[in-house]
């Protein structure tokens, strides 16, 4: 590995494990599903859903704050604000030029929009909240994060669906390379507790239907799995150059060392059926970061709980890796938080590889056997030894991106010439 990677200094969490990395980080060790009935998806044909719990953005944001952004720009502000502290960094000891922020979303809110429809279809078009657009923009999150920090570099909302917040890792990672920066505040934010997306989705007939049993409809990989529960939440992590980082003498969670993307060009919504696009992804992602497949020691898996989405993955993850290391999948205990996904899942390989344990998968209960050949960490949290882990995403439009970390503890392996 060699001075290309960048060192992750900082975490930020809020899922529907809990608020907060610390949280959210115990709440995955009990292979717990957080889906129940959802008051907000009332009368739909799937109501039920992965709520970030306890949430009260006027207390925790301030009523003038929270008033004027919607949910996933509360989480955002809120999860960067958890990782700038964790770093040990404050906007009154750095250059804001030098700091950007990278917040990845798939959609636009809907949250108030139901609201500004009803208005205009039924001509009160005037009574509309000037508001209502920059609040909804897919760049919300990412301008409610500079705004709340004062981060004064370059900043955008890289929208790549459900692939959206590993995308803004990785193009964080080649910024900082090239110099352009120093520190990003990189992940995702977005919530898909809403009416249309409800909707949407269940049309299309992406979303599991085991209303007897929610918490338990989230199932990747397992022989039962019948589609994905909507969630919502924030990841973001703090990324540092390694001569930043290095000399304010940070502490140092693990090091970001490779990076991936591709297109699929195949269909607009399913997964071209040989997985062309992911394995282009993490082939990209091991020669980005001077990996073999044989380095890794662990991957944390998209798994959506699909049952074609899971079939490819597992075929593309035992052909790319001749012994395809532990596998783990979050959704089954998250949800689906569609573009923030790949940023949580980032961060919780972060958090993997600090601890030195890979949580399991929630609701893996009978194993897909036309999938044997991955080992699933599922029932208890599995302690082992891990240097390198691969974090994977995959959306809607073919979109892909795979992530390589290396653990901190090993700093020596790294050569850096800065």
């Amino acid at each position: 590995m060699t001075s290309q990677a960048v060192a992750v200094t900082g975490v930020g969490l809020v899922t529907p494990a809990g608020i907060g990395a610390q949280a959210t980080w115990e709440g995955m060790q009990g292979a717990t599903s957080y889906a129940a009935p959802d008051a907000l998806l009332a009368g739909l044909p799937v109501d039920f859903s992965c709520a970030v719990p306890d949430w009260e953005p006027d207390r925790v944001l301030g009523r003038m704050l929270s008033r004027r952004l919607d949910s996933p720009a509360q989480m955002a502000v809120l999860a960067a604000r958890e990782a700038l502290a964790d770093a040990g960094l404050s906007s009154s000891g750095w250059d804001p030029h030098r700091v950007g922020v990278i917040i990845g979303a798939g959609t636009a809110s809907f949250q108030h929009l139901h609201d500004v429809y009803s208005k205009i279809l039924t001509g009160r078009h005037e009574l509309v909240s000037p508001m209502a657009l920059p609040r909804s923009l897919p760049s919300a999150p990412v301008c409610a994060v500079a705004l709340d920090l004062g981060a004064q570099g370059m900043s955008f909302a890289p929208s790549a669906a459900c692939a959206s917040g590993a995308v803004a890792i990785g193009l964080a990672l080649q910024l900082l390379r090239a110099g352009s920066l120093d520190v990003v505040l990189a992940g995702g934010a977005e919530s898909g507790r809403s009416a249309i997306s409800a909707a949407c989705f269940s049309q299309m007939g992406a979303l599991s239907t085991r209303h007897r049993d929610p918490s338990g409809a989230s199932r990747p990989f397992d022989a039962d799995r019948d589609g994905f529960v909507l969630g919502e939440g924030a990841g973001v992590l703090v990324l540092e150059s390694l001569k930043h980082a290095r000399a304010r003498q940070a502490r140092v969670y693990s090091y970001l060392a490779g990076y991936g993307s591709s297109t699929d060009a195949h269909h607009v919504t399913a997964p071209h059926p040989e997985g062309r696009g992911l394995r282009q992804a993490l082939h990209e992602a091991l020669v980005d970061a001077s990996w073999t497949a044989a380095d890794v020691d662990h991957i944390n898996a998209h798994g959506t709980a699909t049952r074609l989405n899971d079939h490819i993955e597992a075929r593309v993850l035992s052909d790319v890796f001749p012994r395809v290391p532990p596998v783990t999948a979050p959704k089954g205990a998250l949800g689906h938080a569609m573009g923030a996904s790949g940023a949580i899942e980032a961060a919780l390989t972060v958090l993997t590889l600090r601890h030195q344990t890979i949580p399991p998968t929630a609701n893996l209960d009978r194993p897909d056997l036309a999938l044997a050949s991955l080992d699933i960490v599922t029932k208890s949290p599995r302690p082992a030894r891990l240097h390198k882990a691969i974090s994977t995403s995959v959306a809607f439009g073919g979109h892909n991106a795979a992530l390589a970390f290396h653990s901190a503890t090993t700093e020596s392996d790294i050569e850096m010439r800065i």
